[in-house]
């Protein structure tokens, strides 16, 4: 790559929820895990609040990807909000792909908030991937 080009930093808008995702990405803050800065974290109390229009605005915003962390299944501080996600995610995806945006940028993981480490790992993951993909034109 020239000097004088810039390196594609990959814009992610990433939805913690508040009992797991968003406590496991703190641990990787405070255990001071290296991860890209590539991220946008937006609190969210559950992760089965996240409706698929809300991602398709992230993404007709600007995002070159968008990540949704949740409880593990079983765990849910909201009992099935995590499996209610799982279902709007594929969901989401299934629209993505009609609309020809690679399923790819969207994500779901399941982060525990003793999971520093998975957290810094998942982001450098899907930092790694959507560089690979390179950035999302809007086709509007």
């Amino acid at each position: 790559m020239e000097k004088n080009k810039k390196e594609f930093i990959p814009k992610i808008v990433t939805f913690l929820c508040n009992w797991c995702g968003y406590a496991g990405a703190d641990l990787a803050g405070v255990s001071r895990f290296q991860y890209p800065t590539s991220i946008r974290i937006i609190r969210v109390m559950c992760s089965g609040r996240i409706q698929p229009a809300l991602i398709l605005n992230v993404f007709n915003h600007g995002s070159d990807g968008v990540l949704v962390c949740g409880c593990h299944i079983g765990d849910c501080h909201y009992i099935s909000g995590n499996e209610k996600a799982e279902e709007r995610i594929k969901k989401t995806k299934n629209l993505l792909d009609l609309l020809r945006i690679e399923t790819e940028r969207l994500r779901l993981e399941w982060i525990s908030s003793s999971e520093g480490a998975k957290f810094a790992d998942v982001i450098k993951d899907f930092t790694e991937q959507l560089i690979s993909l390179g950035p999302f034109k809007n086709h509007n």
